[in-house]
């Protein structure tokens, strides 16, 4: 890793990344503003999301409850997208409190949970450089802890058939591309009989890959509590649902 590379990484907590950028000439990666990785204003809209129930229209088969931080627009879109393709790694945190802000509106008054990320594609993780969704997940994790909740993360689900790209597939062609392509490795299957379950995911449009998710960890006779998200595609903004 190069010391460009060290210094984004956002070892050395908010402050230190905001030096960081400064010197190194960075912009907020949700609304353009100089200076810092994220300003003020777009670190309160994480910090301030309203989780909502965001099931997709029509829901697919097997979509356990999926209630999203946010809706996926504008500046929460242009986060995700930072951080996942533009590997700005101090967004990982924030991302991960507005995560964890979802997870806490599932489990209501429950004290523990696994969270199962939804897997990617080894090749995809490589050309990346690094694998969002499971940091993410994991500074999800570290804030529910700050919370007092057990929160822990389970890598559970691996990846056995690449689907075709999604970009452009009718919800039902989505749902037949994914058929079969997650499957939940053996050795969490005991570890996670008789536990709270949230399959995560960075967004949710259609539901299909967080359906096939849930299959692929219910198909061992674990039943999945709910699916939550950073965020909601316009369409599946509150409905009052």
């Amino acid at each position: 890793m190069s010391l460009v590379d060290g210094l984004r990484s956002g070892q050395g907590g908010g402050v230190w990344s905001a030096a960081v950028d400064l010197l190194l000439g960075g912009d907020c990666a949700g609304c353009g503003a100089p200076g810092v990785t994220l300003c003020d204003g777009c670190r309160g809209l994480l910090g301030r999301v309203t989780p909502f129930r965001a099931w997709p229209d029509p829901p697919p088969a097997g979509l356990a409850p999926p209630t999203a931080a946010a809706p996926y627009g504008d500046e929460v879109r242009r986060l995700v997208i930072a951080h996942k393709e533009n590997a700005r790694y101090p967004l990982a945190r924030p991302l991960g409190v507005a995560l964890a802000a979802a997870v806490q509106a599932v489990l209501g008054e429950q004290q523990g949970v696994w969270l199962v990320p939804v897997p990617s594609a080894g090749a995809t993780v490589r050309q990346r450089g690094h694998d969002p969704l499971s940091r993410i997940t994991r500074a999800a994790a570290r804030a529910l802890r700050r919370q007092g909740i057990n929160a822990r993360l389970a890598p559970a689900l691996r990846l056995v058939r690449r689907p075709d790209d999604q970009a452009g597939l009718s919800a039902e062609r989505r749902t037949a591309n994914l058929d079969g392509a997650f499957r939940l490795r053996s050795r969490w299957a005991e570890p996670l009989t008789d536990q709270p379950i949230i399959v995560v995911d960075d967004v949710i449009t259609t539901g299909s890959t967080l359906a096939e998710a849930c299959r692929a960890v219910e198909t061992r006779g674990i039943p999945v509590l709910g699916c939550a998200v950073i965020a909601a595609t316009a369409r599946r903004l509150p409905s009052g649902s």
